[in-house]
């Protein structure tokens, strides 16, 4: 559909002087991101696309395609051999007991289970070859497309590779999950009960939690093949930042220097409000053929003081009335350093046409009240 564009582009430029608090930090890592997590703007980065091991961050993927199963997080499962005896890092299961999903999700993402991860492969898909055709078509659908799993745990295996940004934007999409989300950011969780081998208490291995102020999880990952690998993510007025580092021999630090870095460089603002109006739509046939047009959600960046960025209206041409509460009539554009971003504009409340056509039947009983009434009148 063609479109035209509506009113004057809108031009903002914010010419502030400040200068940057904290500048940009020199980390260990070999591969690093630093994205907000709702736009998904990179705020730092340094070899963010080159394909490497990720180790035991490959978990995060193996949590949210379990979540997404139709597997109930209460659901009892029976731990198979294969699961019991597989190698690396352990929640110990034994075969032939049982947990729950939920349970074995706790053990993967804080103890670092890889018999975890087997256990909730088997669970979901019957095999763990099945799963991770699950897992890859499920990064392929978030965009991770220099991804590729071939286990779920994260053991070395030449086909097993990401990157950081890939890494960032799977961390993301499993952050909206809002059972991921308090997973991750746990620091202890006790299993026991009468199916259980023996009880435990899991232990987050994941130090940001107590070490940085607004720490929100993620996944911590090591192999001799990938080296230490770590994702995180920290939230400070408003804002959540998801940070990737992959062969990080200083990994805690280097988070920590890139919060820093990025909370002090960027800022959450608002800068479209739901509820203002954006600009005005002629409706063809409308009692008020200029309809004011709203942004469908506001709309918040993360901003240098001194960065400037464009917005730009269109609107859908041959608009007629009625359009109904929320109706999208056209969409906003956003853009900055290169990015843009779509936003739909809408409508608010009912917009009505001028003349509501009256059906036939309408028309009849109006006459005849008409007829009565004069009748009446002459009596």
């Amino acid at each position: 559909m063609s479109k035209r564009i509506c009113a004057a582009v809108v031009i903002l430029m914010l010419f502030l002087l400040g200068t940057n608090v904290y500048a940009r930090p020199e980390v260990s890592a070999h591969s690093v991101i630093v994205t907000e997590k709702n736009t998904g703007r990179v705020l730092y980065e340094k070899n963010a696309e080159q394909r490497m091991p990720m180790a035991s961050t490959t978990k995060i993927m193996t949590a949210i395609a379990a979540l997404e199963s139709e597997i109930p997080l209460d659901d009892l499962i029976e731990i198979s051999a294969q699961a019991a005896n597989v190698e690396g890092s352990s929640m110990y299961l034994k075969a032939g007991e049982k947990l729950t999903m939920r349970e074995l999700l706790y053990g993967l993402m804080l103890s670092s289970g890889n018999d975890a991860a087997v256990a909730v492969a088997e669970a979901v898909s019957g095999t763990q070859e099945e799963f991770v055709k699950l897992m890859n078509e499920k990064a392929m659908k978030i965009g991770a497309k220099n991804t590729h799993f071939t286990n779920p745990n994260g053991l070395p295996d030449d086909g097993h590779y990401s990157t950081a940004s890939d890494m960032a934007k799977l961390t993301s999409y499993a952050l909206s999950n809002s059972t991921f989300a308090e997973i991750v950011s746990t620091q202890v969780f006790k299993i026991e009960g009468p199916e259980k081998a023996y009880p435990r208490t899991l232990t987050n291995h994941n130090k940001l939690l107590k070490m940085y102020d607004g720490c929100k999880g993620v996944k911590t990952g090591f192999t001799k093949a990938a080296g230490r690998c770590l994702v995180s993510a920290a939230e400070r007025e408003g804002m959540t930042l998801i940070c990737v580092t992959l062969n990080a021999p200083d990994d805690w630090n280097d988070h920590m220097q890139l919060f820093d870095y990025a909370f002090e460089n960027y800022k959450y603002k608002k800068i479209i409000s739901c509820d203002i109006p954006i600009c005005t739509a002629y409706v063809n046939g409308a009692i008020n053929t200029e309809v004011d047009v709203y942004s469908g959600c506001d709309i918040h960046f993360p901003l240098e003081e001194h960065e400037g960025y464009n917005v730009e209206t269109e609107i859908y041409p041959g608009l007629s009335a009625p359009l109904k509460d929320g109706e999208q009539v056209g969409r906003l554009i956003i853009e900055m350093t290169g990015r843009k971003a779509e936003i739909p504009l809408i409508v608010r409340n009912e917009v009505e046409a001028e003349h509501k056509a009256e059906n036939f039947g309408t028309k009849i009983a109006e006459r005849i009240k008409n007829f009565f009434v004069e009748w009446l009148n002459m009596v």
